[in-house]
């Protein structure tokens, strides 16, 4: 992350999509939609949304497109950059986080943590946050691994 502004965002995302690159590494990138509310008389209504582009490298890339889908809400930490390019002569910028953690906000859904060792798998799905490929491992799934 050096050279990138650390931020946090919490936000709805539009559908992730995973890409690899010539090497083989998974990339996943997708929207983040971040709305303040704003009081307008005596009502709480939505703002103008502030739009990031979020990009995931490695296993985690594979897990958000495993395990998030179109408006799930989120919480992405990461290095903020600005991006910017001339587009018909007009000079144009836009926000991008690359993303260190990204996790379902669970203010609004549910979701069923499953570790993953480094041969993969994930558990079934829990409230709609985590689709899977393999059923839950039997017992305590974080048994065998060390403290944090």
């Amino acid at each position: 992350m050096a050279g990138e502004i650390p931020i946090t965002v919490v936000g709805g995302i539009t559908e992730p999509e995973l890409r690899f690159s010539q090497s083989g590494k998974a990339i996943a990138t997708f929207s983040l939609a971040q709305n303040n509310r704003v009081k307008d008389g005596d009502n709480w209504v939505d703002g103008e949304p502030t739009w990031f582009r979020v990009t995931v490298f490695g296993p985690m890339a594979e897990n958000i497109v495993e395990s998030l889908e179109k408006g799930s809400r989120v919480i992405v930490q990461g290095g903020m950059k600005t991006d910017a390019w001339e587009k018909d002569g007009e000079k144009r910028t836009s926000l991008s986080i690359v993303a260190d953690a990204v996790g379902p906000d669970l203010r609004w859904a549910t979701a069923k943590p499953v570790r993953q060792g480094s041969s993969g798998g994930q558990a079934p799905a829990q409230g709609g946050m985590q689709r899977s490929r393999t059923a839950q491992p039997q017992g305590d799934p974080w048994s065998d691994q060390p403290p944090f």
